[in-house]
């Protein structure tokens, strides 16, 4: 009986450590007064309107100027993933935490679509 005792409160144990994982992923706020720091390698490519990029395959790279913010912190998270295929972006994505997309997103919501989104102007 004992043994069950034990493995029941090793289960709960296990959940809420679990929960409280998930819990603290989901506190992750982005702040747009951050982001603007961490855009400077997002702006080489996202700021020039009808910017194509030929590596490996031609891509239109879209301007980020009101987009919802949690898509781009979660397309973001799909490229460090590996879930989306783009080589530069991946390898981008990879370098970021998960408070630097929240904050590169709230940063790119902010603006509009004709925003310059170029921080450093």
């Amino acid at each position: 009986m004992k043994k069950l005792s034990i493995l029941s409160q090793m289960l709960v144990c296990t959940g809420l450590a679990f929960a409280g994982f998930t819990v603290q992923a989901q506190e992750v706020k982005g702040n747009a007064a951050a982001g603007n720091g961490k855009v400077w390698l997002c702006v080489g490519c996202h700021s020039i309107p009808e910017y194509r990029a030929d590596y490996p395959l031609v891509y239109r790279v879209p301007m980020l100027g009101g987009q919802n913010a949690a898509y781009i912190a979660s397309a973001l998270s799909e490229y460090k993933k590996g879930n989306r295929k783009h080589p530069t972006m991946r390898a981008i994505a990879a370098s970021l935490s998960d408070q630097d997309m929240a904050d590169i997103g709230e940063y790119y919501a902010a603006q509009t679509a004709s925003s310059p989104n170029n921080p450093l102007k």
